[in-house]
């Protein structure tokens, strides 16, 4: 029984912290032609998954990654940076920066420079963007698995069962999110959001994550609401 409760509480943690996950690949699978979408992601998820649980196999490697790497003095503030440090560090710098490129792309309303960003994207590309991320985000899933349990079945287990449940809803999250362009700009600020906390934690600032997804939801909910009310309006 006990197993089954681990297993069960370690899958959902999995889920919610692969949200952002989603998210992000349904912003970079998007800009594929519409028959190559659901290949990069499903190919994506499956190395991701690949790679994560290797990672879990590794799970000794992982923790020794907290050992201190680099340390210097900035601004009479003593930095102390490991190699899960310099991960996350790398990881939301990549975040932001991707994010805000994103953003720029759908405010951007030349046809000419949208048409151009279209042809850039590739399969290949958006392949790896979605890998490299994913390893990134696993962190945090390898250390909440570790926090759960010693047994690494149940960990691998929660992870085979996390991706297939984002296998199955991120096509329709995907076409949801492409198909209205206020929440593809919302969407986009929620990643520099994640960004922004991936900065963070990695000088060992921790931001509770219930304020982040207590935020995105609230704006989630505020933006569903206007779609109504558009909707409404636009019957009228």
């Amino acid at each position: 029984m006990d197993t089954l409760i681990a297993l069960f509480t370690l899958t959902v943690l999995e889920i919610v912290l692969g949200i952002d996950n989603i998210i992000f690949i349904s912003i970079v699978s998007n800009k594929l032609p519409e028959k190559q979408r659901a290949k990069a992601r499903n190919i994506g998820l499956i190395l991701a998954l690949v790679f994560r649980v290797a990672m879990l196999f590794a799970i000794t490697w992982i923790m020794g990654l907290k050992d201190s790497l680099i340390n210097f003095d900035l601004l009479s503030i003593t930095v102390d940076l490991s190699g899960r440090d310099i991960i996350l560090l790398i990881g939301g710098l990549f975040l932001i920066a991707k994010s805000t490129s994103e953003i720029h792309h759908k405010m951007d309303k030349e046809e000419n420079l949208v048409q151009k960003e279209k042809v850039v994207a590739t399969i290949g590309k958006t392949i790896l963007q979605i890998v490299a991320l994913d390893i990134v985000f696993s962190f945090d899933s390898i250390l909440t698995a570790v926090g759960l349990t010693q047994q690494i079945e149940i960990m691998i287990t929660a992870v085979i069962i996390s991706m297939g449940i984002m296998m199955l809803f991120a096509g329709k999250i995907s076409k949801f999110i492409n198909d209205r362009p206020t929440l593809q700009i919302l969407a986009l600020s929620f990643l520099i959001l994640i960004g922004f906390m991936l900065l963070l934690e990695s000088f060992h600032f921790e931001v509770p994550k219930g304020y982040i997804y207590f935020a995105v939801v609230y704006a989630l909910i505020v933006e569903i609401i206007n779609m109504r009310v558009r909707k409404k309006k636009a019957k009228n």
